[in-house]
């Protein structure tokens, strides 16, 4: 008697990623090393690794501003 297994959805793998994320990865290499190259400190150091995580946040931001949304 032999019996077939159906492949588990959970063993399928889906990997969709697009160009978005390359473009906020390149972003975020570039603006850690932008932050990084001009602290001053330790603490500016560190810092700046946080702005280079939520950059596209504050580009909005300054986007909107300068539009007077």
């Amino acid at each position: 008697m032999t019996t077939e297994t159906k492949p588990d959805r959970r063993d399928r793998k889906a990997v969709q990623r697009g160009a978005d994320s390359s473009v906020y990865g390149l972003g975020f290499i570039g603006a850690l090393i932008y932050y990084i190259s001009t602290a001053a400190s330790l603490g500016a150091g560190l810092l700046g690794v946080l702005k280079a995580i939520v950059w596209p946040a504050m580009l909005v931001y300054e986007v909107l501003q300068y539009l007077h949304m």
